[in-house]
């Protein structure tokens, strides 16, 4: 992870709408061709129906013509460590594998590093699928 991760990210929060939940969640994907695309969560009256950091990210990376992951950043502000909730670990993995790196961020650092696969371990990904 560096400064450029790392600021998109903290901005990236700075930038979500979460008017029901208070929680706010910035998150930064870098494709392999080593482009950043940072999302927020998104919240609407219909709660919990939204859409997580992580997920606006990856969508963006996505429309961008990027399908491969090669790191992650999540920025929270809490107590604990604000990791990527099921869903998303599911569609990190999608497009990345199981070392990809994710970098857990509180709006002072980088709080820990962990990989995908310590995240999801035993996933299942498009491999999978192929016979």
């Amino acid at each position: 992870m560096d400064d450029a991760m790392f600021n998109l990210a903290r901005d990236a929060m700075a930038r979500a709408y979460a008017p029901y939940s208070k929680f706010s969640v910035g998150a930064v994907v870098r494709g392999a061709g080593g482009k950043l695309y940072a999302g927020c969560n998104v919240e609407n009256a219909a709660y919990p129906q939204g859409c997580c950091a992580e997920a606006s990210a990856i969508s963006a990376m996505v429309m961008d013509g990027e399908t491969s992951i090669a790191e992650v950043v999540v920025m929270a502000r809490g107590d604990g460590l604000v990791t990527p909730c099921g869903g998303c670990r599911q569609r990190i993995r999608e497009f990345g594998d199981d070392a990809t790196p994710i970098h857990v961020c509180d709006e002072k650092g980088l709080r820990q590093t962990l990989t995908l696969g310590q995240l999801l371990p035993l996933s299942f990904g498009p491999e999978n699928l192929k016979t």
